[in-house]
């Protein structure tokens, strides 16, 4: 699974809990898109979260 390249933010873990209290595994994923970002040596492609995006922590190309 992708992992935010600013924040280390990705997926993890919980339980789906039914009405009956029945608990399953679930798996929570993060909001991560692949973007063109501005670097020193020019632009490179990089997943980063959408939080990281709107904060305006990453300059996009």
């Amino acid at each position: 699974m992708a992992k935010c390249s600013v924040c280390g933010k990705g997926v993890y873990f919980g339980n789906n809990v039914s009405h009956s209290h029945r608990r399953s595994n679930k798996m929570y994923r993060a909001n991560v898109k692949s973007v063109r970002v501005k670097t020193e040596g020019g632009s490179r492609r990089m997943y980063v979260c959408t939080s990281c995006l709107k904060s305006g922590c990453v300059e996009r190309a």
